[in-house]
């Protein structure tokens, strides 16, 4: 269902986007509504799946993993596994955080977290090369991220709401 988004429902994807558990009691005080306005405005979003569901960011150098590798991962031409097949016990792997199918220069893009480089290396070798059909892997070690602020689409109105 597409909807058209006001400064105030904008106002409220950046601010959800910067803290997911703001209540409705919270927005409405933010942005002059009441707490019932507040969530009905939310649900819309949601009943529109422009809000998909708040997550968790986990820091995953506090748990230990202080290492994340991208990976370009091309499947080899000869005895074709499916891509199911591949997929299934790609991310049966618990280090790999992300399996993304993409088209160009290889099949598939993985983020794959590591407690140091010999650990990646251990799943490198052990899990992620044994795979049903992998051929040519692409690493690029991540050295920094930024991340942008703000949900994709939710320009800012020129310091209104």
């Amino acid at each position: 269902m597409m909807i058209d988004l006001d400064d105030t429902d904008r106002a409220f994807l950046r601010a959800l986007a910067a803290d997911a558990t703001l209540s409705a009691g919270e927005l409405g005080r933010r942005f002059g509504l009441s707490q019932p306005a507040a969530w009905r405005r939310v649900r819309r979003l949601e009943e529109a799946g422009i809000l998909a569901g708040r997550r968790v960011v986990v820091d995953r150098a506090a748990l230990g993993f202080g290492v994340t590798v991208y990976l370009g991962l091309k499947l080899a031409t000869r005895g074709r596994v499916s891509l199911e097949d591949f997929e299934r016990a790609v991310t049966a792997i618990p280090e790999v955080q992300v399996v993304q199918h993409v088209l160009g220069l290889f099949d598939y893009r993985l983020r794959v977290v590591a407690r140091d480089i010999a650990d990646f290396e251990r799943v490198l070798r052990r899990r992620i090369m044994t795979l049903p059909g992998v051929g040519n892997v692409e690493a690029n070690v991540l050295l920094t991220e930024e991340r942008r602020p703000g949900p994709l689409g939710v320009a800012e109105t020129g310091g209104k709401p």
